[in-house]
This record gives structure tokens, C-alpha cells and sequence, in this order.
């Protein structure tokens, strides 16, 4: 028994030993918490003349809450979720409430208490409608001796009021348009109250629509017409990510057996322009990929006039942007509808598809923007200031040229087909907000081109939109409206205003962070985006999309099935990108198909040095040979153990290059891409351009 006594004694010493070493370690971390933030507290009075006050204080990031109850009685303490009673005398108090966080850092929230055993008078209630969504109603109120008001909205049975303090708002959102009768009950300590009732109309969205059309409006009456089985609405965006991260988005259900040439159709409020603008852009969202999706113009009254343009889906179950050429359309006619049918020429199966930002643009090609573009190797190439061209508060001088050289030799890159991509090598000017010190340094994400991106220019308005989350031009810290604070906060698409010179070889870009405050940037162009491959492609979303056999185009020892899209979505999902300067690299995100050869399980897991796109590399194609040759061990199209002649066993042998066949169709959107491993045995990969 004494043994066991002294076993647990010692246990005992360790386990405080080791919880004494814990908590150095934690007080360590612990200084980089910050005080509590939001405090408030809500008063309750209860109504019998008594005076008890029940109080719930609540803030972030609190451990415990002092309150001073501002009547002359002991300071009390409180944890989170507690609530604190007191009674008062009739009088005006100023309440203290103290938030401590877990480091003992403090912040202070002070609320008059008036503890009246009164009815309320003068009350003064103001309630507005939002003016971006009425849907959403907002509250105030003031009174006499009131110490709070209980708020009911009106929309359902047995509601619950919202307290509401004095000098407060509160706001609700109504599901539906309608009239409904919002009742204040202002309250004192005391059994009496006062009550106010107004009844507010929530209106129906009526107003017209007109391009570009992003659903994002309560005010616009997105009334779409249905035909063939098709059903379209707006509704909340159910896959916020990639390229499209707003709000709002249409969705169309192709129900079962719909008919073939099933759609719906949005009524604009004048006719379409099409005399500077021919080129469409709309973000789709589709189960499948190689599905039709049609979009077609229709003029008012007569059916018979319209024009329409096929686009065929290349993903399932990610956005992508479809372009629609129009610049062939009849613009002696008018086209006031827009109309949208999913997987054309196919009977429904009830599956869903979503659309967004229906846009007009000028042809990427006819831009003058296409081609590659560096900052001007010159004095106030990038400014600050705080008016547009005012770059009076910080602009850059000749001798940063030199001493910012990893940042002038960045180039941004338009492509000919609407596609954009910062290229920043090894290195770029990296400051404090990204971790960085304000000194050349590795790019950091998404900030570094890793991730796709497009443009549109519209030449009417002089505008900009990289669309892609870490796109930018100019420095990436620039959006509209400010400034980043924190690289994980980059936005999904920027707007800049632009003006060309000088033959399209000269580029003026403003962008406005804050009221009246801008962001000035020279570019020159450097290049034209001349290489046919140069772009983000990918693996196709399609049965056989890669596969091996006896001989050229034969793949009967294996190929990819349907399944393995989402079986192996973490391979589909990789990007091969062709940089217009001739860099390679593999974009293969936190993860990707591992081997058994590499250290893996035949599954999906982090990459693998040497191919996990961390090396430099470059590519040349020859149009005439039809080959591309990448440069840089551990570059590869398709899977990394394919080489010129074997197959690797060990991630250490990959080779410094390898030669491919390729050949491109579709107006270079679709790469075909062979490697013979040994005698007449060959890997076949199909890509698409992202």
C-alpha cells in the first residue's frame, strides 16, 4: 500500500512537472491574444416595482466579466453565460461591465441604466427599409424612463421579441414582400408600458434588368420565363468557390424527361448593344462535363429573330466561365431576351445547373490587351495619392528600378482567349502584410499566379476585371475599396480603370482603394502571347481522359473511367500551366494522386519532390514537329512516372526533360498528348484549356 502511495506521489510530481512546463509554454502564446472584443450587455428590468435588474453581459474573446453596477455597491464577477441580478432605487446609473480575456486583458463597455417606475413617455420609434435590400428592416427607438423596448416584427405566430436597448439598432430580414405590423413595447422598471405599431410594406423586387446581369440585386425582378420542362430561380450560391464566390446565383433544373431544347429566358429592359461588345461571358456550373450549354438572343416580339452560339461544359461540379462569340450577329435587328438551355439536344435527368455574371464584353482578341505586360521601367511607374493621377503621398523613382528589380521583371499576362496569369519567377517584392519584409522575396499565394484567372475589357467603360481569387495588376494589396491586410482575404475578381497609348503598347491603370484615394501603375507591353499552348490546361472530365497500351492511341491495358473523375478528383483538379514567357509549371494544390512507387498508396495525398511543381521549369513547342519538351526535373503532363523509353520506380530518377507528341484541335482549346515508355508501349493523355 505504501509503495502505491509513493508510485502515485511521483506520478503526481510529474504530472504537475509537466502541466507547470504546458503552462510556460501557453503563457507564451497567450501573449499574442488580443482584449475582448464587442462587448455589450443586455439590461432586463422586471416590471413589478421591485427594481431587480437582470443583467447579460457578452463580448469575444472574454473569460469572465467584471461589473460595476454603478450605484455604489461591490464590483461582482461573472463567467461567460451568467447573469447578473441587482436591485435598484429609482435613479439614472452608469453601468460598467469590464471583459477580462484568458491573459487578463481588458476592455470596458459603459450603458446608462434608468430605473424608473414609470411608464415610458415620448417614445420615438423609427423604422426604415434597407435601400439595397428592403427585405431587411431596421429599428430604433426612444423614450422617456424607458430602459428597454421589445421589438416584434410581425411575420410569424408566437414570436419571441428582439430586445432592443436604448441607442441601439436592430435589423430583420423578411422572407417574403408583404404589409406587416411592427409593435415597440417600451418598458420601464415599473408594470406599466407603452406600446407603438406601424405597419411597413416590404415591396416586390420590380425593377428592370439590364447587362451585365449578377443576380446579386433585391430591387431587380429577375423574372425568368420557362419553357420545355426547365425551371430557373435565384438562389443562394450552393458552391461558393473558385471563380465565382458571390452571393447570389441563378439555378436551373432540367427536370426529368424535360424536352431537348428545354431553357428559360430573362426580358432585358432595352435592347441589347452589341456595337462595341460582341463577345458573351456567363459562369456555369454543371454535374457534368461536354455538356451543351446554348445561349441565344431573341428580339421582343418576333421569335423567328435571334441568333445563338453553342458552348460545351469541360468540368463537373466546379465554375468556369463559357464565351459566346456574337460578333457575327445581325445588329441591324433588336435582341431584348436572353435565353440559356443546359445540356442541349439531351432529355432532362433532373439534375441542376447554375449560371452567373451574364456579361457583354469586347473579344479579348480585338482588345489590344492581348499579349505580355511589365511595369515601366521608369520613374512613377506606381504611385499613391489622394486623387485620381495624384501620386503625391509615395511614387516610385528610377533608382527602385534597380532596387526593385524582382518586381519590374514581373509580367502580366492577357491571353488571346480571355485568360490572364501573373508570372513572377522565383522571386517578387514581398512586404510586411504577406509575411514578407518589405524586400524581394518567394511569392507568396495566392498571390503568385498558382491560380487561374480571366479578363474582360470593356472598351466603352475603360475598365478591367481580372476575375480569380490573387489576380492583380500592379501590386496585389490594391482592391477596390482598399487595402489587404492579410493575403487570405484576397478578393475573387478587381476592377481597374484603363487607358491605352501609343499603338496599344502603353497602359495607364488606376484603381481607387478609398474615397478619392487611388493607385496609379504605368505598364508597357513587353510581348505578344504568341504559343498556342500558353494557358492553364487540365486533365479532361471525361472517361479515358488517360490511359496506357501496346501502341500509339491504344489504351486497352487501362484507362480512366467516368468514376475516376471524382475518385481521383484530386489528379483532375491539377493544372499544367504554359507560362507566354516559356516557363512550365505543375499546379498541383495540397494534394494529388500518389504511387506506390513515390511513398504512396495508390490515393490521394500531398506531392512528391521532385513533381510537385516546386522546381523551375520551362517548355518549347514545335508547331511543325508537333512535340512539346519541358525542362526541369520534375515537370511532367499527365502522370510523373511516364518518361522517354521506361517508367520511374523511384522519384529520385526523374530525368532534367521530356519530349511529348501532342496535337491541339478546337481552336487550340483541346491537347492530345502521347509518350512511348518503351518499345511500342505509349501513355495517352487528353487536357483542355481552363
Amino acid at each position: 500500500m505504501k509503495i502505491l502511495t509513493k508510485i502515485s506521489a511521483f506520478i503526481f510530481i510529474l504530472g504537475v512537472f509537466f502541466a507547470c512546463e504546458t503552462d510556460e509554454d501557453n503563457l507564451y502564446s497567450l501573449d499574442y491574444i488580443g482584449a475582448p472584443t464587442n462587448v455589450e450587455a443586455v439590461f432586463d428590468i422586471t416590471q413589478d416595482n421591485s427594481g431587480l435588474v437582470s443583467i447579460s453581459p457578452n463580448a469575444e474573446g472574454a473569460q469572465q466579466f467584471t461589473i460595476d453596477f454603478g450605484d455604489g455597491s461591490e464590483t461582482e464577477t461573472y463567467k461567460p453565460g451568467e447573469i447578473a441580478e441587482h436591485v435598484y432605487t429609482e435613479g439614472v446609473y452608469s453601468v460598467k461591465i469590464i471583459a477580462v480575456s484568458i491573459n487578463g486583458k481588458t476592455t470596458e463597455f459603459v450603458q446608462e441604466l434608468n430605473v424608473t417606475f414609470k411608464a415610458p413617455e415620448n417614445l420615438e420609434v423609427n423604422i426604415t427599409n434597407n435601400t439595397q435590400n428592403p427585405r431587411i428592416v431596421s429599428v430604433t427607438a426612444t423614450a422617456d424612463f424607458a430602459t428597454v423596448f421589445e421589438v416584434y416584427f410581425g411575420d410569424v405566430e408566437d414570436e419571441e421579441p428582439t430586445m432592443l436597448m436604448p441607442g441601439e439598432t436592430v435589423s430583420h430580414t423578411y422572407e417574403a414582400p408583404g404589409d406587416y405590423d411592427v409593435r415597440i413595447v417600451a418598458k420601464s422598471a415599473g408594470a406599466a408600458t407603452t406600446e407603438y405599431t406601424e405597419t411597413v410594406n416590404v415591396p416586390e423586387a420590380a425593377d428592370p434588368i439590364n447587362l451585365p446581369i449578377d443576380f446579386e440585386s433585391f430591387t431587380i425582378n429577375y423574372a425568368f420565363e420557362n419553357f420545355g420542362g426547365t425551371t430557373s430561380s435565384v438562389i443562394d450560391n450552393p458552391d461558393a468557390s473558385g471563380i465565382n464566390t458571390s452571393a447570389k446565383v441563378a439555378q436551373s433544373n432540367k427536370s426529368a424527361g424535360a424536352e431537348i431544347w428545354a431553357g428559360s429566358f430573362l426580358t432585358l429592359e432595352n435592347p441589347i448593344d452589341f456595337s462595341n461588345n460582341t463577345e458573351f461571358r456567363v459562369k456555369v456550373w454543371s454535374p457534368k462535363a461536354g455538356a451543351t450549354v446554348k445561349l441565344k438572343v431573341e428580339n421582343l416580339t418576333d421569335g423567328n429573330i435571334g441568333y445563338e452560339v453553342d458552348a460545351t461544359t469541360t468540368v463537373a461540379n466546379a465554375w468556369e466561365e463559357l464565351t459566346y462569340d456574337f460578333s457575327a450577329i445581325d445588329q441591324a435587328n433588336e435582341y431584348q431576351k436572353v435565353v440559356i438551355f443546359f445540356d442541349f439536344g439531351n432529355n432532362g435527368d433532373d439534375s441542376n445547373y447554375y449560371f452567373d455574371d451574364i456579361k457583354l464584353v469586347s473579344a479579348a482578341v480585338d482588345s489590344g490587351l492581348a499579349g505580355v505586360w511589365k511595369m515601366a521601367p521608369e520613374a512613377g511607374a506606381l504611385g499613391v495619392g489622394p486623387g485620381l493621377g495624384n501620386t503625391s503621398w509615395w511614387s516610385s523613382t528610377a533608382d527602385d528600378v534597380t532596387t526593385r528589380a524582382c518586381f519590374f521583371d514581373d509580367t502580366y499576362e492577357f491571353g488571346a482567349d480571355g485568360s490572364f496569369r501573373n508570372v513572377l519567377g522565383s522571386d517578387t517584392w514581398v512586404e510586411d502584410w504577406q509575411g514578407g519584409s518589405n524586400a524581394c522575396g518567394t511569392p507568396v499565394a495566392p498571390h503568385d499566379g498558382s491560380n487561374a484567372a480571366t479578363f474582360t475589357y470593356d472598351k466603352i467603360a475603360g475598365t478591367i476585371t481580372l476575375e480569380g481569387i490573387g489576380a492583380y495588376l500592379g501590386i496585389p494589396k490594391a482592391y477596390n475599396g482598399g487595402e489587404l491586410a492579410n493575403p487570405a482575404d484576397a478578393p475573387a475578381s478587381i476592377t481597374y480603370d484603363v487607358t491605352l497609348s501609343e499603338n496599344n503598347t502603353v497602359m495607364d491603370i488606376d484603381i481607387e482603394i478609398a474615397g478619392g484615394a487611388y493607385w496609379h501603375f504605368k505598364m508597357v507591353k513587353a510581348g505578344e502571347v504568341s504559343s498556342p499552348v500558353a494557358g492553364t490546361w487540365s486533365l479532361a472530365q471525361e472517361a479515358g481522359a488517360l490511359g496506357v497500351g501496346p501502341a500509339l492511341d491504344d489504351t486497352s491495358w487501362w484507362s480512366s473511367t467516368a468514376d475516376d473523375i471524382t475518385a481521383r478528383a484530386c489528379l483532375f483538379d491539377d493544372t499544367y500551366v504554359f507560362g507566354a514567357d516559356g516557363s512550365f509549371q505543375n499546379v498541383l494544390g495540397s494534394d494529388t494522386w500518389v504511387e506506390d512507387w513515390q511513398g504512396g498508396s495508390n490515393s490521394c495525398a500531398a506531392p512528391v519532390t521532385p513533381h510537385d511543381g516546386s522546381n523551375a521549369a520551362t517548355y518549347s513547342y514545335d508547331a511543325g514537329a508537333g512535340t512539346i519538351t519541358l525542362e526541369g526535373v520534375g515537370a511532367y503532363l499527365g502522370i510523373p512516372k511516364a518518361y522517354n523509353g521506361g517508367e520511374l520506380a523511384n522519384p529520385a530518377d526523374a530525368p532534367a526533360s521530356i519530349i511529348y507528341d501532342v496535337t491541339l484541335s478546337e481552336n487550340n482549346t483541346v491537347m492530345v498528348i502521347d509518350i512511348e515508355i518503351s518499345g511500342g508501349a505509349w501513355w495517352k493523355f487528353k487536357l483542355v484549356k481552363n
